[in-house]
């Protein structure tokens, strides 16, 4: 979310777009959107392709994989009035890679978060995202997991959380 707003930060139509007579919580959604549809069309890409050129099939893990993704977005709520917030700050685009780089680190979405230092995983834990991300991991590839079926619990409470804070900025 934070990069489809530098994005718009660096085309020159953020400012004009905050400024339309719509509420500015659909101009996210609207990028939530979008960026969920092209995400979804390049993995079905993906998975076509793969069966065809490798014989790849899709198996009842690979489905289920998909349940942990449904509250992810809604546990970031609170992250993309953030961005949102500080969309006018100065130095917005550094804000917008220094924080996607860290929650990109501290999330797992490159390796196990297990992988951290130790004095590091409780900054991990408390991403949403790093449940989902190990779900997911979890689901496609048979790993151990951080907490299994909790994992689901706590991406639920998360999303339930994170748009209540979210709806207070």
């Amino acid at each position: 979310m934070g990069f489809s707003l530098k994005e718009d930060m660096d085309a020159g139509v953020m400012e004009s777009n905050w400024l339309m007579p719509i509420p500015r919580i659909l101009i996210l959604i609207g990028h939530s959107l979008t960026n969920l549809a092209v995400t979804l069309i390049t993995s079905t890409v993906m998975l076509v392709v793969s069966a065809l050129l490798f014989g790849f099939r899709i198996t009842g893990e690979v489905l289920n994989a998909f349940l942990p993704v449904i509250p992810m977005p809604w546990a970031v709520w609170f992250w993309f009035r953030l961005c949102s917030a500080g969309a006018g700050h100065a130095r917005a685009n550094t804000m917008v890679d220094m924080s996607s780089f860290l929650v990109q680190i501290f999330s797992g979405s490159n390796f196990p978060v297990s992988s951290l230092p130790k004095w590091l995983l409780p900054i991990s834990l408390a991403l949403p995202l790093t449940y989902g991300l190990d779900a997911v991991r979890g689901f496609l590839l048979k790993t151990r997991r951080l907490c299994h079926l909790l994992e689901l619990v706590l991406l639920v409470v998360f999303m339930l959380v994170m748009l209540w804070l979210g709806s207070g900025l």
